[in-house]
């Protein structure tokens, strides 16, 4: 379901469980590394054929749902370079009228446990603890939609070349039928995502993000009371902003979490699969900038740290 009566039970796209670790001391810091030119940013989506393949999905070092390591195969496709920007979805809802899952209120029949005050447009909003003096770092906002991110009084001035966020499985979904495009499979995000380095633990290499240039749009400091924003920047990037993998697309890892048609487990209909990690992800909390990442999370759900972007294939996955 998308609206909530126990954050900390239901967002688990940021493992916001009893489990959760205490919150850190920031610490010492690691060495300030240059940001990427501007000039280098690719914000115009474009694209990129891939030619399929067989390689090794998964992963084993970091969380079990990403095991086993196996052999699978992808036909030829081809993908946005970029995720799906503001501007993009803005075209989309001004030639259909559309109207997201955070902008309407839930249809009570789909919804039987949630109580009446609880059912009401609106979506997920992170907010530091260091900035609110809450411990909760997820808060439901009335009114937060993929036009006011934050909530009523915001808005995407400067923001147009964002990824847009606040969107839903179905949104994307709808998103990507009006485009002649579709949602990737699991494994044709990770195939991409992986730019032809075959087990590779990140998709640059196997560099830690914290050494050498920026690499991603993540967080840097102590998750969630310290944000250095050392990559430039505390919240979303422009897309295409960083440096592209072997294949020639950014943003793979980073920025925004990416829906994709996976599920987290076999039979789960309604409960979708996110991949990349955001700019949320930190070395401390959630390390899920990688490829293999995987993350279920409900798929009428929306929040200021999920977008995606499109595949174009000429015939239907297997």
């Amino acid at each position: 379901m998308r609206l909530f009566s126990s954050l900390p039970t239901l967002l688990s796209v940021l493992t916001l469980s009893s489990c959760a670790p205490p919150l850190p001391d920031p610490g010492s810091q690691s060495v300030v590394a240059p940001l990427p030119p501007a000039e280098s940013c690719r914000t115009d989506p474009f694209r990129i054929d891939l030619p399929g393949g067989t390689f090794r999905m998964g992963a084993e070092q970091t969380y079990g749902e990403e095991a086993p390591v196996r052999r699978v195969s992808v036909d030829p496709f081809a993908i946005q370079s970029t995720e799906v920007s503001n501007a993009q979805f803005a075209a989309f809802i001004d030639a259909t009228g559309y109207v997201t899952q955070a902008e309407r209120a839930p249809d009570p029949a789909l919804h039987p446990d949630l109580p009446a005050d609880l059912l009401r447009p609106g979506s997920a909003v992170f907010r530091s603890p260091a900035d609110t003096g809450q411990r909760q770092w997820w808060h439901f906002v009335d009114g937060a939609t993929w036009r006011t991110p934050e909530g009523p009084g915001s808005d995407l001035t400067g923001r147009m070349d964002h990824p847009v966020v606040h969107v839903s499985y179905h949104d994307a979904l709808a998103f990507a039928a009006w485009a002649g495009a579709d949602l990737p499979t699991e494994s044709e995000w990770e195939f991409a995502a992986r730019g032809g380095l075959d087990g590779a633990l990140y998709a640059w290499g196997d560099e830690p993000p914290d050494q050498g240039p920026v690499k991603a749009n993540t967080w840097q400091g102590a998750f969630p009371i310290q944000n250095l924003a050392r990559d430039g920047y505390a919240g979303t990037a422009p897309v295409g902003c960083y440096p592209p993998n072997g294949y020639g697309l950014r943003d793979m890892t980073g920025n925004v979490w990416e829906w994709t048609h996976g599920q987290a487990r076999p039979g789960a209909t309604n409960s979708g699969l996110i991949k990349g990690g955001s700019y949320l992800c930190a070395e401390n909390f959630c390390r899920r900038y990688r490829p293999a990442a995987r993350q279920g999370q409900d798929r009428d759900f929306s929040s200021s740290h999920i977008g995606f972007r499109v595949v174009y294939r000429a015939k239907p996955p297997a």
